[in-house]
């Protein structure tokens, strides 16, 4: 199948219905069909891809299921990159179509094969265009539907493949078809080259509800668009959250009127931020959300009963679900494997691996990862428990290796965060002459607390072996995150690295 059938079902069973809107352009369900159509038209033979350069908006959308309609694939760039960057992006993806923001693309040179469309410009064309002829719209299960660039922190940005099949395998096997009442709306803050902001657009198509988009996130703005469109569910990465608790509770900010239900995912999140979402929040219920680009988004979720129980409950081995990611989806299979591949018991940390129809696990020039039976590495590291819930300790590439021994940031982080004066915490590797890596720690304390760095080294000390008490602290005012709310650890080495 292709993922415009989702859209094309929507604009029969709910035409009266809005499908997208950023506040000053809404489009329905029928409307956005055939502006999707109308784009597709707008290509070139020759053109293989539509690239889309902006911030959230309706133009997003139809630049997604318009590059369906055409069988060719979408490829949203992060706008945050420089010029050079994103030029050197383009020229792989080349020939395409770039929709694009003025502020984006303005003075920028183009590769060969690249032609240019301003985003309004595109939309007014997509939409005029609309119906105006019949179009066939091929059926490319096994085809690419979105091309996603990673963040290449480590080196050139990878391309991630997603094929139409691996995107309605996550859609039809997680969301219920017309399952959204005639007035719900979903707010989405992520930006549109985030694979949480493509899974967005397309389950609530699915579902038939009203996509929000939020074009540049800020608290303020946030609480006040959810206000004003009656959103009764949204999506946030930790970072999005913490600010809007923070400005909430600041400005005694009432709760958007409407909203009752919030999934939040795509990064760690601080464990007293989701204790404070809760209180703050108490009618509404919380996901989270575990996914990769690459697994097609979502693949575990820790549902509101799990919140719910884990905050109530004076089990121990209960409430720490709470900083769980909760159990896989229905059609998804994880496992927890040591660097042999032997699969571990529960609460035996490794690799995390996971399967499953919507798990692409694919790149650009580099063919598939899957192994022979289907699983793909995460390159995440962590520890089901015996029901099947998931702890994550942070990448694989994030492992200390002190004098041999390979030691996880993520249970000296759960350490630190329990002080009482800590907020947040990320552990990275520091050199070390004598041990090759030792432990440095950057954390950031509560508002009104005070508390030394050899405090908390005795604090890590009495609760775990010595060899993870950190050899240095840093304190932070806030720890340096991506857009997506993911801590720069790359950034917190290299401090490190300049103080030694």
């Amino acid at each position: 199948m292709n993922i415009f059938t989702l859209l094309d079902m929507a604009a029969e069973a709910f035409e009266d219905r809005h499908a997208v809107t950023d506040g000053a352009t809404t489009l329905g369900f029928a409307d956005l069909r055939a502006a999707a159509r109308g784009a597709a038209r707008l290509l070139h033979p020759e053109e293989a891809r539509i690239a889309f350069l902006d911030v959230a908006g309706p133009a997003a959308s139809v630049a997604l299921f318009g590059a369906a309609a055409a069988g060719r694939a979408y490829v949203p760039l992060n706008w945050r990159l420089t010029r050079e960057e994103v030029a050197a992006l383009l020229a792989r993806v080349a020939p395409a179509l770039l929709v694009a923001g003025h502020g984006y693309s303005d003075g920028m040179a183009l590769p060969p094969g690249i032609r240019l469309m301003h985003t309004q410009a595109f939309l007014d064309a997509a939409r005029e265009v609309g119906e105006a002829a019949p179009l066939e719209v091929p059926e490319v299960e096994r085809g690419v539907a979105v091309s996603l660039f990673t963040s290449g922190t480590t080196g050139a940005p990878k391309s991630a493949l997603l094929r139409h099949g691996n995107l309605m395998a996550y859609i039809l096997g997680s969301v219920e078809f017309g399952a959204a009442d005639k007035d719900d709306a979903a707010l989405v803050s992520v930006p549109p080259y985030h694979v949480a902001g493509i899974s967005a657009v397309l389950s609530n198509a699915y579902a038939g509800r009203q996509t929000v988009l939020l074009p540049a996130f800020d608290a303020a703005s946030w609480v006040d668009l959810a206000t004003r469109f009656g959103v009764t569910s949204a999506f946030v990465v930790p970072t999005m959250l913490s600010r809007i608790v923070d400005f909430m509770a600041t400005h005694a900010a009432p709760a958007p009127p409407k909203l009752r239900a919030l999934a939040y995912g795509g990064g760690k999140m601080p464990p007293g931020v989701i204790a404070r979402a809760m209180a703050l929040l108490p009618g509404v219920d919380f996901t989270n959300a575990y996914g990769l680009t690459e697994t097609s988004s979502t693949v575990a979720l820790l549902g509101p009963d799990d919140h719910r129980q884990a905050a109530a409950s004076d089990d121990p081995a209960w409430r720490r679900r709470l900083h769980s990611v909760g159990r896989a989806l229905p059609s998804v299979e994880l496992q927890v494997r040591d660097e042999a591949g032997t699969v571990l018991a529960p609460e035996e940390a490794g690799l995390v691996f996971v399967r499953g129809d919507q798990v692409a696990g694919e790149y650009q020039g580099l063919g598939s990862q899957l192994d022979a039976a289907g699983w793909f590495p995460t390159r995440d590291r962590g520890f089901l428990d015996a029901e099947g819930y998931l702890f994550l300790d942070g990448r694989a590439d994030d492992v200390i290796v002190r004098g041999g021994e390979n030691i996880s940031p993520g249970e000296i982080e759960a350490v630190l965060t329990r002080h009482p004066a800590v907020a947040d915490a990320a552990v990275v590797a520091v050199p070390d002459e004598s041990w090759g890596e030792g432990v440095g720690a950057a954390v950031v304390l509560k508002a009104a607390h005070d508390v030394s760095a050899e405090d908390l080294q005795a604090w890590v000390k009495e609760r775990l072996r010595s060899s993870r008490t950190p050899q240095v602290v840093a304190f932070y005012e806030a720890l340096p995150v991506n857009e997506l709310g993911k801590v720069l650890r790359r950034v917190i080495r290299d401090k490190f690295a300049e103080t030694k």
